[in-house]
């Protein structure tokens, strides 16, 4: 799924999946609970299942997510935040 993101996401994890995120425009950091990762555009980061972390984007950027259909965007579905199609 393509996403806009602008600010800071929940600390969170996902049990069952890693978490792939692809940066096609703006800058994301990832924080960690080993340590934050800056992505450009082009670049990417795998987040391993069970690792809690957040992305921050200071100003607007799209992101390409890889994940199983249905994941709940926080690991669990009580807290996720709404998904919108467009």
């Amino acid at each position: 799924m393509v996403v806009k993101v602008k600010g800071e996401f929940v600390w969170h994890s996902h049990e069952d999946t890693d978490d792939f995120f692809l940066v096609l425009d703006g800058i994301i950091k990832i924080e960690t609970e080993h340590g934050d990762v800056t992505l450009n555009p082009g670049e990417l980061a795998v987040i391993p299942r069970g690792v809690q972390h957040r992305p921050v984007a200071d100003s607007e950027a799209h992101i390409l997510l890889i994940e199983p259909r249905g994941t709940p965007n926080t690991g669990d579905a009580a807290t996720a935040a709404p998904k919108t199609a467009i």
